[in-house]
């Protein structure tokens, strides 16, 4: 007998939201969760994560570990470590809400740190890069330890669990932020666990993905070449480090890496004007295996901004709507408007092109 629409469920894989105030409005974490709350159906309780901008105001000027530990030995190797690297100025569990509903848990730790002046001068490395290479030494040569967030005055918070559960259970309703990106996941060919639920980030950046990577393969070998490691088991991990690598390392814009991540078909190029033609021509030949294929839409978050981006051929739904100084985006119309009742503009990006919001200068936009 044929199914009847409402009576079969077919997933169209993950849910993702964000909220910016171009303000720099101070948001609590309780609006995010509102908007996962709706899109409940789009995750089967194996992932959920939550990434805040503008959380740490007293320690905004340090870099905010977060990490995940299997055993009090991995903490105390771990620890051991970061304390001859970096100067720590304040260590703590993160605070947590026992429930049912998330079981399995590790020990969560914060540190906020700064890196030791002597150990990075002599290291000959600029403070960001220093930074990368102690959390990609730690995610790969420490077992039973994971940094998930190292970046400043932000912070990834996530579990295995639906995502609103995930949200209560590290009380995001007690921190406020001016950007919040969030996740429900669907994992189909990876496994649930906590190292895997999204954002996956690095320093500030991080990313929150719908969808699934068929270049997967192709954009981690060129990736690893240049010092990451994709360790965590799901193909999402390698779009943080590409984008980490296009802007920062490379010193792309964040337009520029859009088209070098969704970049435009050959037939697409050719119609453009002479000069964008030859940028994107050359964008597309010299990052040809940072191209990510399969369907995808994805949310940036980073100090001071937030992009939505969606694959060339749109094969995943995402929405974007404004109010004020206020931008929202999610998978599903019903999250915006569960964030923003009223919401005053509601649209579809076309398939890749960013969506790029950013702090008013008068917030520190430069």
């Amino acid at each position: 007998m044929l199914k009847r629409e409402g009576e079969v469920r077919i997933p169209s894989g993950c849910a993702v939201a964000g909220l910016f105030s171009k303000d720099g409005k101070s948001i609590s974490g309780e609006t995010i969760i509102r908007a996962m709350t709706v899109m409940h159906d789009r995750s089967n309780g194996l992932g959920g994560g939550f990434a805040g901008y503008g959380i740490y105001p007293q320690y905004k000027d340090y870099y905010a570990f977060h990490v995940f530990y299997e055993s009090a030995s991995a903490r105390e190797e771990c620890e051991k470590y970061i304390n001859e690297m970096y100067e720590v100025i304040n260590l703590s569990k993160i605070p947590v809400k026992k429930s049912p509903k998330i079981t399995n848990e590790p020990l969560i730790w914060r540190y906020f740190i700064s890196p030791d002046h002597n150990r990075l001068r002599d290291s000959q490395l600029d403070e960001k890069e220093y930074v990368v290479r102690t959390v990609v030494h730690i995610n790969t040569q420490m077992d039973g330890a994971y940094v998930f967030s190292s970046g400043k005055n932000m912070g990834v918070f996530k579990a295995v669990g639906f995502p609103e559960d995930v949200g209560e259970f590290y009380r995001l309703d007690e921190y406020e932020g001016y950007s919040w990106t969030a996740h429900g996941r669907y994992p189909t060919n990876t496994p649930g666990w906590w190292g895997g639920a999204h954002p996956f980030a690095m320093l500030d950046y991080s990313i929150v993905h719908n969808g699934e990577i068929s270049s997967y393969d192709a954009n981690r070998r060129y990736i690893e070449m240049f010092g990451y490691k994709c360790t965590l088991l799901t193909d999402t991990e390698v779009i943080t480090y590409i984008i980490d690598y296009l802007v920062r390392r490379t010193g792309l814009t964040l337009e520029e890496t859009a088209s070098v991540i969704a970049a435009p078909f050959w037939s697409t190029i050719e119609g453009r004007s002479e000069g964008e033609r030859e940028r994107l021509t050359y964008l597309r030949n010299t990052f040809s295996s940072l191209l990510i294929t399969g369907p995808f839409s994805i949310l940036l978050g980073f100090d001071g901004g937030m992009m939505a981006l969606n694959d060339r051929l749109k094969l995943r739904s995402m929405v974007v709507g404004e109010k004020d100084d206020m931008v929202y985006i999610a998978s599903e119309e019903c999250a915006l408007r569960v964030m923003e009742p009223s919401i005053e503009r509601v649209w579809a990006p076309k398939g890749g092109e960013p969506v790029i919001v950013r702090l008013n200068r008068k917030n520190g936009d430069s």
